[in-house]
């Protein structure tokens, strides 16, 4: 469409100037008939010179009436143009070029308001990230600095009850900067697959196995359900685990004591793709939050993660050229899917 429509401009700029041409011709040849009347080189019938003249001034007259109506339709878009790029320039986004002149000039002006659209779009979610990026540092960030602060003055012993709510906020702010540093990567399109053939089946266990020491001492059950029969496929191990332990981990933090973690997986031949899910039988996301889980930095009101994960999770799975969705059980809990296809 891009090439038609910049085709058609082209051949609209050449019309225009071939009919500069004729009317520039036709004008120097009206010039010097009138001349050669004048001069009395030119015999012509008395009746037929005031035809001539109004006829001749009627069709110059006609063709810059047409020729400023092209000029206009041009120039005006143009125009527009220029006064929303410098608007643009001076830092507003929210400026939209009106789509009016010929086809081409109204597409150009379309692609113009995508862009600024676009980049209005990331201003705001820049805004975003720094005032929730704020947000999640400042606690472990306080956290860190009245214990050190006590441990200074001499209020607080060096004893362990007092280090190790220090070490933990290190942790946290170290897990919040790796995520913000692997969203960003992953929103830019930055981050690279190392893609291998990967045993899925074995990768899920792995990524189960982890977590069932926390498991224990929090009093849920992990269970495993993967199809044996899960193909080889090509992708980055590393980043398929992390998308499974953010929302084996995510599962298990709102599963209470007593409840389960169901992990699995199954390929689906019909749609050419494998299936994985994490259930859970925890409280469950409000219907209200479902459709903002995916989100960055949204977190329920009983979450006590970064906000990350999630994001994190639905970044990695597009890059692989899957989906991931988010469904309330029909009993306690939620259900966490996400595919990836057989042939990348």
């Amino acid at each position: 469409m891009r090439h038609r429509l910049r085709g058609f401009f082209l051949w609209r700029l050449v019309g225009l100037v071939l009919f500069l041409v004729v009317l520039g011709a036709g004008g120097c040849a009206l010039t010097a008939s009138l001349m050669s009347l004048g001069f009395g080189l030119l015999h012509l019938p008395p009746r037929a010179i005031p035809l001539l003249l109004v006829s001749s001034f009627g069709i110059a007259a006609l063709g810059f009436f047409f020729l400023a109506r092209a000029f206009r339709q041009l120039a005006l878009p143009v125009v527009d143009l220029m006064e929303a790029a410098g608007a643009v320039e001076s830092g507003d986004y929210s400026v939209r070029a009106p789509e009016r002149g010929p086809r081409e000039m109204r597409a150009l002006s379309r692609a113009f308001n995508h862009m600024t659209e676009r980049l209005e779009r990331n201003e705001a979610q820049r805004r975003a990230l720094l005032a929730d990026v704020t947000h999640e540092l400042r606690t472990p960030v306080a956290v860190i600095q009245g214990n050190l602060e006590g441990l200074l003055d001499g209020v607080y012993p060096a004893d362990e009850a007092h280090l190790a709510p220090i070490l933990d906020e290190t942790r946290v702010l170290s897990r919040l900067i790796d995520d913000l540093r692997t969203l960003s990567l992953a929103e830019s399109g930055a981050l690279e697959l190392h893609r291998e053939p990967t045993d899925l089946a074995v990768l899920a266990s792995e990524a189960l196995a982890s977590f069932r020491p926390q498991a224990e001492a929090a009093g849920v059950s992990l269970r495993a359900s993967v199809n044996g029969d899960l193909p080889l496929l090509e992708v980055d191990a590393v980043r398929v685990r992390e998308v499974l332990t953010n929302l084996i981990g995510n599962a298990l933090r709102h599963t209470p004591a007593g409840g389960e973690v169901e992990a699995g997986g199954a390929p689906d031949p019909d749609r050419k793709q494998v299936t994985f899910w994490v259930r859970d039988t925890g409280s469950g996301i409000a219907p209200e939050d479902l459709p903002h889980v995916f989100d960055r930095f949204y977190k329920g009101e009983d979450s006590r993660g970064t906000g990350l994960g999630l994001a994190i999770a639905r970044n990695l799975v597009t890059m692989h050229g899957g989906e991931i969705t988010a469904e309330r059980n029909a009993g306690p809990g939620t259900t966490m899917r996400f595919t990836l296809p057989l042939h990348s």
